[in-house]
């Protein structure tokens, strides 16, 4: 069952308008902060702090374990030899330990994320009507599953590579700096006859290398970001192609349509493909600088001290201790460079996820110019519909009469010509469709069911899809009965059997399980979509006897054709198509089914 209520909310931010960085951080940041998530979030990153900064300690210890025993290979001292190699089991021992806590906590970490940001995503997309629009709304609507399944699991990944990983470098670099500073502190250069010194020099050295290193491969790398954008555009598009064909493969097959989907499917691999070149294209380029950055950096640190080595100012195991702290600087600084690939990725993954989730928030909104339908609460138990127009982009439909008011207990047929926009009026009432104009007065504290052409059978156990959208509301005995008025009463031996039924279930038993759950659920008031006229005989008897019996009481308004030869109805309202908007003629609010049918 589900209650229309006013919906006024307008989008904070329009389909395809591309937000900057800031604006997705701070939507991010929103998203966490109000996640059930955000304490574990919380003291998972502290945890990982911790690890880090003593993972950071633990490195020093070993890069000044460094200058003991490169000293004692120098001065071929066997004892000293064995002794460090007894001392360095004992700090991988540590740092072992730490590097699988961090790993732990990095997996914790990542799990919590993307907990946290499919949760979000599945309840923006689940709010009442939301998924439906979201399908009205371009190309952003297609696939929204692989947007909150492998959008949200890969940006979660990347997050977490990415942010420890930037607080391992940031950590290590400013613990490593002193170290580097200290070791070619007061060394002066001399060239000629003149003399001057670089206070630090090693660490300038690196921070210049690093540093242009980061800024040619953020210039080379940058094109990246759209490029993977677009190629999860067409991926996006090659899979609903792939799931719209299987989806409809009884059909596609008794057309003789495999050659032309054969095609379509093609072309969407070929513009595939065509992104992949692309990105391929610019991994290349991006790969001459990283690669050639990565060969030099080979030899980098040994030339940086190799001045101060040579001039006598520090041992073999001092230019070793020298190396391993420039590495490590050069390391930290150059983290940039080492996941440009990656950065680029996250950046368009977060855009997509971003944009998608602002979609979902703007999906009230048609365009610019379309105004929107009223919903609202009337002080009685009574409906209302005053000066009705459903618009959409093929044209304006409404009801003749410009007001229309429908008393508890009513059977009304709304009828109109093939065309005039019978199921939209359907969607428009629901509320899944709130474009166009007028006033919709909803029955007072009255939830009405909507019993649309084709129902919903969730997968699962037949006793759920019955009981749907609750469940185990209603006994064994209760649901029998029900499948027994539909003349499906062959099912109820398979109410625990979990089946997708509506594969197993013809077009015709599918509405008569419909008309079960409504003799199960007695609603007050039901909305049906050209339901009846679509079924054969036998089975329009059985609907039209649960709803003359079982739901005597309840307001019913069929939108379609009247029925020959049957009272259900009996009062019938016209619907009308036209192409631009105009004002409602007069006409009387309340005809007669007699009159209406000549």
């Amino acid at each position: 069952m589900s209650n229309v209520t006013a919906e006024n909310a307008r989008p904070a931010n329009p389909a395809g308008v591309e937000e900057s960085l800031w604006a997705q951080m701070m939507m991010m940041r929103r998203i966490y902060m109000a996640s059930p998530v955000f304490k574990v979030l919380f003291a998972i990153s502290a945890g990982s702090f911790v690890v880090v900064v003593a993972t950071a300690l633990g490195q020093i210890v070993l890069n000044q374990w460094y200058k003991p025993f490169y000293d004692a290979i120098e001065r071929r001292d066997t004892d000293a030899f064995f002794h460090q190699l007894t001392i360095f089991a004992g700090i991988a021992g540590v740092l072992v330990l730490f590097n699988v806590s961090q790993q732990w906590l990095n997996q914790m970490f990542r799990l919590k994320l993307r907990e946290g940001l499919t949760r979000d995503l599945i309840a923006e997309w689940m709010r009442p009507r939301r998924a439906f629009r979201l399908a009205s709304v371009g190309a952003i609507g297609i696939n929204p599953d692989q947007r909150m399944q492998e959008d949200a699991g890969h940006l979660a990944d990347l997050t977490t590579d990415l942010a420890f990983g930037l607080l391992q470098s940031s950590i290590l670099l400013f613990s490593f700096v002193g170290v580097l500073w200290s070791l070619s502190d007061g060394f002066v250069f001399h060239v000629g006859e003149r003399s001057f010194d670089i206070p630090g020099y090693m660490v300038w050295a690196a921070i210049i290398y690093a540093g242009s290193a980061s800024w040619l491969s953020w210039l080379v790398g940058r094109p990246l970001i759209n490029l993977n954008g677009e190629r999860y555009n067409r991926e996006a598009a090659l899979r609903f192609t792939m799931m719209r064909v299987n989806e409809h493969i009884d059909s596609i097959s008794l057309a003789g349509g495999e050659a032309a989907e054969q095609q379509r499917l093609e072309n969407d691999l070929g513009s595939v493909l065509t992104a992949m070149r692309n990105i391929f294209r610019a991994q290349i380029n991006l790969a001459w600088v990283v690669d050639g950055y990565g060969w030099v950096t080979v030899v980098a640190p040994i030339l940086v001290a190799a001045p101060v080595y040579f001039a006598g100012h520090i041992s073999f195991g001092g230019l070793m201790m020298a190396v391993g702290a420039f590495n490590q600087v050069h390391t930290s600084l150059r983290w940039f460079i080492a996941n440009i690939g990656a950065i680029t990725d996250w950046r368009a993954t977060l855009q997509r996820i971003t944009s998608f989730r602002s979609a979902l928030i703007g999906t009230d909104a048609l365009n610019d110019t379309e105004g929107r339908i009223e919903f609202s609460l009337n002080d009685s138990n009574r409906l209302t519909i005053d000066d009705l127009e459903v618009a959409s982009p093929s044209g304006h439909t409404r009801l003749e009469e410009p007001r229309v008011e429908i008393a508890p207990g009513e059977r009304i047929v709304i009828i109109g010509d093939p065309g005039t926009g019978k199921t939209l009026l359907f969607r428009a009432l629901a509320g899944l469709w709130p474009w166009g104009s007028g006033r919709v007065g909803l029955p007072n504290d009255e939830p009405i069911t909507f019993l649309p052409r084709t129902p919903y059978l969730p997968p699962g156990k037949l006793r759920d899809v019955l009981s749907y959208p609750q469940s185990d509301v209603f006994d064994d005995a209760q649901l029998s009965e029900a499948l027994s008025k539909v003349g499906l009463q062959r099912l109820a031996s398979n109410l625990d059997t979990e089946a997708r039924w509506d594969r197993e279930l013809s077009d015709e038993d599918e509405r008569l399980l419909s008309f079960a759950r409504l003799s199960l659920h007695k609603p007050r008031w039901i909305f049906i979509d050209e339901v009846l006229e679509s079924m054969e005989p036998p089975a329009q008897r059985r609907a039209l006897s649960i709803l003359q019996k079982d739901l005597q009481g309840s307001t019913i308004v069929s939108i379609g054709r009247p029925l020959p030869d049957h009272k259900l109805f009996t009062r019938g309202l016209q619907l009308v198509r036209f192409a631009k908007p105009s004002k409602h003629p007069s006409a009387r609010s309340d005809r007669t089914l007699e009159e209406l049918k000549a």
